[in-house]
């Protein structure tokens, strides 16, 4: 079993950056892909990114392509989501999660993911 920990939220103004982390408690021998959600009070969780295993495949919700970058470091059990140019809209409470089923793949959808972190705040003011 594997525990993430995500870092790094906080109150920033719209059009600051902001950089998340998502760190894997321990090592595991096993292969997975990590995916990116969000949710505001009163809403669904909802896909941000996700990053295969290999790093090589990555996918953004439309909301913010272009804005955001998720990147891996295997070598530090570490993902990253760097938050560029951000929004109002982009207040929410970020989740990582693990997809152990699928580590080649970047899926969209929370019912494929495996393991949760437990969430950090991010706060965008106008």
């Amino acid at each position: 079993q594997v525990q993430l920990v995500e870092s790094g939220g906080g109150l920033v103004q719209a059009g600051g950056s902001l950089r998340l982390s998502c760190a894997a408690s321990k090592r595991t021998t096993s292969s997975y892909a990590v995916g990116w959600f969000r949710q505001a009070p009163g809403k669904e969780r909802d896909f941000v990114a996700a990053i295969s295993w290999s790093g090589g495949g990555t996918h953004y919700a439309d909301s913010v392509k272009g804005r955001f970058t998720i990147s891996r470091d295997n070598a530090k059990n570490t993902v990253y989501l760097q938050m560029n140019s951000l929004k109002p809209e982009d207040t929410a409470v970020y989740y990582c999660a693990a997809n152990f089923r699928a580590p080649g793949g970047v899926s969209t959808s929370l019912y494929e993911y495996d393991y949760w972190g437990q969430g950090t705040q991010v706060t965008v003011s106008s």
